[in-house]
């Protein structure tokens, strides 16, 4: 099986996009992963590491989602939002938002159509003083199942062995999921047609105490408007960020937040396994991304989107991944930020 994968990659999408596939999962897997701390066997400073190019990290830039450009908008709460969870946020409502689009790869100067998977990250703040931070991918699965499983697809990925990808993949056969989805799934040319999956499970808390494991995803208002990557490519390496600041500019750009509901069995761990598509989703309100700026000077630059920062009404569940995601960003947001003189802001927006 593994072979006859990578040979349908190569036949639908070309060599170059099957390394952004393999890329685009080991950039992926920052967003969903971080070190697993079982002592002897992985730490988040082994895999931000592992994160890193041949040529090595993009200093004083996160170490994977290298490439983004700031936005800010409001969160509209319609209230439906609080059947499900005490979190303020939920209450009808506009509250103030800071965002970051990106795409999944280690390199700031790297061309658009080098990343199949594209992120945001997302802080919602309330009066209260509390904060909801998310980051989310356009993937509908995760590559692998566990984060030991991420590691090695970083290790294998990166490996000079022809025969490493084969073997990771015949030892992980969910990846071929993850392949499916990205040999398969439209393009975009923009980051306003693209939904955004939390994929990791939650749990929200509702006024009775009553807990329900929970799953949110972005779904854009805009229509999805297909393009193929050699298109997409012919428009530039910097052609998505330029294109969702001029769209922002003309008119504010929005996304449902729907948030889906599991049913008892559901796996809940493994964020590798789609919930089937009957499961309860109730929208609880609207993402309107109001303005765009870039992320040296932008108000995104210095977020750690953590997604264990989470309000009163939410909590992490068995999933392993949200915890261990946590720590890697720590270990990359120390690094990066120790390395501000690296990533100078421009004269406008003073010293680092």
């Amino acid at each position: 099986m593994p072979q006859s994968i990578l040979s349908e990659m190569r036949a639908k999408i070309g060599s170059l996009i099957v390394i952004a596939v393999i890329v685009g999962a080991s950039a992926a897997a920052f967003a969903y992963t971080a070190g697993w701390l079982t002592p002897g066997r992985l730490t988040p400073v082994k895999v931000v590491d592992a994160l890193a190019p041949p040529g090595g990290p993009a200093l004083g830039h996160r170490r994977n989602h290298a490439k983004g450009i700031c936005f800010t908008g409001a969160f509209q709460s319609n209230g439906a939002g609080a059947s499900l969870s005490t979190a303020t946020a939920f209450a009808a409502g506009h509250y103030p938002v800071i965002g970051r689009f990106n795409l999944a790869i280690a390199s700031p100067d790297a061309a658009d159509v080098t990343a199949r998977v594209r992120g945001m990250g997302l802080q919602i703040a309330t009066p209260n003083g509390q904060v909801w931070r998310s980051a989310m991918i356009t993937a509908p699965i995760f590559p692998v199942s566990t984060p030991q499983d991420f590691y090695d697809l970083l290790r294998a990925s990166g490996s000079k062995d022809p025969n490493a990808m084969k073997t990771f993949v015949a030892a992980n056969p969910e990846f071929g999921n993850f392949v499916q989805w990205a040999t398969t799934a439209p393009w975009t040319s923009s980051y306003a047609e693209d939904r955004f999956n939390s994929l990791d499970s939650f749990i929200f808390v509702d006024g009775s105490g009553q807990h329900q494991v929970v799953r949110w995803s972005l779904i854009p208002i805009a229509s999805l408007v297909p393009i193929s990557p050699g298109d997409l490519a012919k428009r530039g390496p910097n052609y998505l960020e330029s294109e969702i600041a001029d769209r922002v500019g003309k008119a504010p750009q929005s996304w449902t937040l729907a948030v889906t509901v599991a049913n008892a069995g559901d796996q809940t761990d493994d964020p590798s396994k789609a919930w089937p598509a009957d499961r309860r989703t109730i929208a609880v309100g609207t993402l309107v991304v109001q303005q765009v700026e870039p992320e040296a000077n932008g108000p995104c630059r210095d977020i750690n989107f953590d997604p264990t920062v989470l309000p009163a009404g939410m909590m992490t569940s068995n999933d392993p991944f949200p915890a261990a995601r946590s720590a890697a960003y720590a270990v990359s947001y120390d690094r990066r930020t120790a390395e501000a003189a690296d990533y100078p802001r421009t004269a406008t927006g003073g010293t680092p």
